[in-house]
């Protein structure tokens, strides 16, 4: 069993609100990775997309890329057009030599929308075509070698545990998920629960912590996806209220090998990405080693 450690980009430059973080360097990002210890690094809006600039630039700091988020709009075009759209992104993820290809629906999410309420959250009609259409993508992805990762995400369509049992219900095997913990929780579905269930469908970690209060003021309130964000409603593990000791024994359970990745959106003037980062590391790395998952803290 390996397990690596990997970090998002988004906690120093937040690609869906430039004022987080965008006048860093993206030479300050990827120094900070690497002194706070992690191998490998998502890909974030400011990364070349040439493989062999990305190979280079990455590769002067020891790190790998873990792989990127795409976004798919299989509700409004089939999977012939959505393979057709992401073959640049899948030829550079496959160059870098990822595992993972990682995607979330969202052609009818509300997430990037300040304008819209989180509370009022989208919603498939036809959940049989929307299946077949990410198992069709899925399939292609996995003839190319990669690891087909769902993203379930807040104010997506795949938010809620009623969501999440439709798109099993509906999908094949081909179609793997990310579990993020943070994206889990407040959407109400158990990280653990969801790991034990369906091993065989654990193809990334999102390693991120939540304030649970944030998030309930920001329904109650009617604000939107990114003004939960910028009240702090993620944070990094260890300074929120997920057990991950809980997840690190489950991740064990199944056998999981792969990456593991601190994903915590905040405004980096109001928290230190530095600082969160080596706290929500030290935090995955001593809960793992007393899970057996990994052997020692290191």
């Amino acid at each position: 069993m390996t397990i690596r450690w990997g970090v998002s980009p988004i906690a120093w430059i937040n690609d869906d609100m430039p004022e987080l973080g965008g006048d860093t360097p993206l030479e300050v990002l990827l120094g900070d990775c690497r002194d706070i210890g992690f191998a490998g690094v998502e890909l974030g809006g400011k990364f070349p997309r040439r493989p062999e600039e990305l190979r280079g630039l990455l590769g002067s700091y020891g790190l790998d890329l873990v792989g990127g988020w795409y976004s798919t709009h299989l509700l409004v075009r089939d999977a012939d057009a959505e393979i057709e759209s992401m073959a640049d992104h899948l030829s550079l993820i496959e160059a870098m030599g990822c595992e993972v290809f990682i995607a979330a629906e969202c052609s009818n999410a509300v997430h990037g929308n300040r304008a819209h309420p989180l509370a009022h959250k989208p919603r498939v009609d036809d959940w049989a075509r929307f299946g077949a259409r990410m198992t069709a993508l899925a399939d292609h992805v996995r003839a190319r070698g990669l690891r087909f990762a769902y993203h379930y995400h807040l104010g997506t369509c795949v938010e809620t545990p009623e969501d999440l049992a439709r798109f099993v219900a509906h999908t094949g095997e081909s179609v793997g998920f990310v579990v993020d913990t943070g994206h889990a929780v407040l959407g109400g579905i158990d990280p653990v629960d969801l790991l034990l269930a369906h091993p065989g469908r654990v193809a990334h970690v999102h390693a991120k912590d939540i304030r649970r209060a944030v998030h309930a003021r920001v329904l109650a309130e009617g604000h939107s996806f990114l003004d939960g964000v910028l009240a702090g409603m993620f944070t990094a593990p260890g300074d929120g209220s997920i057990d991950f000791g809980a997840v690190m024994r489950a991740l064990k359970a199944i056998d999981y090998s792969g990456w593991i990745v601190i994903e915590a959106e905040q405004d980096p003037a109001l928290a230190d990405p530095r600082e969160y980062s080596r706290l929500g590391l030290a935090t995955l790395k001593r809960e793992a080693a007393v899970a057996g998952l990994v052997r020692e803290v290191v």
